[in-house]
């Protein structure tokens, strides 16, 4: 009698294999994607450009009415929790209730690039009325020879990078005196060369050239086209319930609780 044999099978072998386990892409699709990308970069940065030339004048327009408004910036900055995190002092909080105004210049060259105001009355801090903090566009090399396509965008624009095309500036504070100081009382702390574990106070922002935590790209892109939301407690989780409170303002600012800030609507 003949035997047959049997083989026995590998382990695993009843697996069914994943038919998306691999996914060849020729040169002639890479070089497609990568010039559809670079067409959809370029509508999408002429769009935000466009937008950012309407949007200019409602700013301005904005701008007038917030600024009427007592203390709108700070309870809008503090209503961003990430903000919050880095003005969590008591002495930013009251340094903060000064703030007047906050207002945004954009480079005409490069419209993502922004220098940030924040503008102050008097106050028992520092004598300076606006405080800026500048981020510079440092256009790379070349850039001045290329040619504008159709959307007036070169090459080097849709490759622009905060990291590698930005160089931000340190503003002097005139602190009126040391007891005020708040980047004295509250310095930023370095365990490394490159690595900040404490921010400090938030006017260390102002105060030094590199902005480690992105606070500028927080305040430029993210609080400031969305104030009124901030202010009105509609982003993030702050509740925007009305709060019944008899109890009467306290104009002090050096008591002022911004940590959890909530509006108050008037009573008609």
């Amino acid at each position: 009698m003949t035997h047959k044999r049997v083989k026995r099978a590998s382990p695993g072998a009843d697996e069914q294999k994943n038919p998306l386990g691999e996914v060849e892409l020729s040169d002639e699709d890479a070089r497609k994607l990568g010039e559809i990308q670079k067409v959809m970069q370029r509508a999408e940065i002429a769009l935000e450009r466009r937008a950012i030339e309407t949007l200019a004048p409602k700013y301005a327009a904005r701008r007038e009415i917030l600024k009427a408004i007592p203390k709108f910036w700070a309870v809008a900055l503090m209503n961003n929790e990430l903000f919050a995190m880095h003005a969590q002092h008591h002495g930013d909080q009251a340094a903060l209730a000064y703030l007047e105004d906050v207002w945004l210049v954009r480079d005409p060259l490069e419209t993502r690039v922004f220098t940030i105001e924040f503008y102050f009355k008097e106050n028992p801090y520092f004598s300076n009325a606006v405080l800026k903090k500048e981020f510079k566009y440092v256009a790379p090399e070349g850039a001045a020879n290329e040619t504008p396509g159709e959307d007036g965008l070169t090459d080097s624009m849709i490759d622009f990078n905060w990291e590698r095309d930005i160089d931000s500036k340190a503003f002097k504070i005139d602190w009126k005196d040391d007891g005020k100081n708040l980047t004295k009382l509250y310095p930023r702390v370095s365990n490394e060369p490159d690595d900040v574990s404490e921010g400090g106070s938030f006017f260390n922002f102002f105060e030094s050239a590199e902005d480690p935590f992105d606070i500028g790209v927080l305040i430029g892109n993210d609080i400031f086209p969305d104030a009124i939301e901030y202010f009105l407690g509609q982003r993030g989780d702050v509740d925007s319930d009305e709060e019944e409170d008899s109890d009467d303002d306290d104009d002090d600012a050096e008591e002022i609780d911004l940590e959890k800030p909530r509006v108050k609507r008037a009573k008609h």
